[in-house]
């Protein structure tokens, strides 16, 4: 493994001001654990390693009082997410997924930015929040800017970041009242696995009937990017949720889909799983409504 030098910065601009002055032989880290895999099997060879862990910001998490919205801090861990109640009670469909994201070694260490910054089709991080209408903050030479994370991922490994940006927030709108959601990755083991495939399902319902006020559909390893099922979720607003409903949402999103065969499953078996797991995902998001209302 090539050696190189370990860089600490304590501020952002810092952080960004080294990147510069190294450009093209400099990397950020904060967990590492993509990062070091990645310079061991020789994908990466940076002459310096620039640490985020001690820049000052980016490991908040918490509702602002004011707008109600959840903020992530890039630097929050998925172990922090997983243990946080205020995750597990109100976003559930985030805990679903950082649970089952690595070992829990692998979940005390890595972030939630970097899992979105490593960019990969199966980064299960990206589904929920693409379904709650999360956006990024990313802060760089220029400033700092706002992008919504739907429009985050360019391909695989590609973001919209310029060189030398760093993610330093992730902010959750509010959610309307009767908002449920559920996402699940499927694979061949329960854990330590990257999914086949990914879905996340949030549903809104007017108030007073199961009538669709709201739909978002969610899907990962179905194309080069994380996507979002818009002819499904289309679709789903404006009739009642039942089970016939959800399962033509289903097979709206498994059309959707972008899947394709690979060593670890064959396209059409995804999409199958597409219109399977978009239909349970929608009956838990029922079941997570009536759970909120009975408090």
């Amino acid at each position: 493994m090539k050696k190189f030098k370990y860089l600490i910065p304590k501020t952002l601009d810092e952080a960004v001001s080294l990147n510069q002055s190294h450009e093209g032989s400099a990397i950020y880290v904060a967990g590492g654990t993509d990062v070091m895999v990645k310079i061991k099997s020789g994908k990466l060879a940076p002459d310096y390693l620039i640490s985020l862990k001690h820049i000052g910001v980016g490991s908040q998490l918490g509702v602002n009082r004011e707008t109600g919205a959840l903020h992530i801090g890039g630097l929050v861990t998925h172990r922090t997410l997983e243990t946080s109640s205020l995750i597990r009670l109100q976003y559930p469909i985030i805990h679903d997924a950082v649970q089952r994201i690595g070992s829990t070694q692998i979940r005390n260490v890595a972030t939630i930015g970097g899992n979105l910054v490593n960019a990969v089709p199966s980064a299960d991080g990206a589904i929920p929040l693409i379904a709650l209408d999360a956006r990024v903050n990313i802060y760089g030479s220029a400033g700092e800017r706002t992008v919504d994370l739907v429009h985050f991922f360019e391909g695989p490994g590609q973001t919209v970041m310029d060189r030398g940006e760093i993610v330093t927030e992730i902010v959750v709108p509010k959610q309307p009242s009767r908002t449920g959601g559920a996402y699940q990755k499927f694979g061949r083991r329960a854990a330590m696995e990257l999914p086949l495939i990914g879905v996340g399902v949030l549903i809104t319902l007017e108030e007073g009937s199961n009538r669709c006020a709201k739909a978002r559909i969610t899907l990962g390893v179905a194309a080069p990017t994380p996507i979002r099922t818009l002819s499904a979720e289309r679709y789903l607003v404006g009739k009642e949720i039942t089970e016939n409903t959800l399962n033509e949402a289903g097979k709206l999103a498994a059309e959707e889909s972008r899947v394709r065969d690979s060593v670890r499953g064959l396209a059409w078996y995804r999409r199958e799983m597409v219109e399977v797991l978009v239909q349970r995902m929608g009956v838990k998001c029922l079941q997570r409504i009536k759970e909120t209302e009975a408090l």
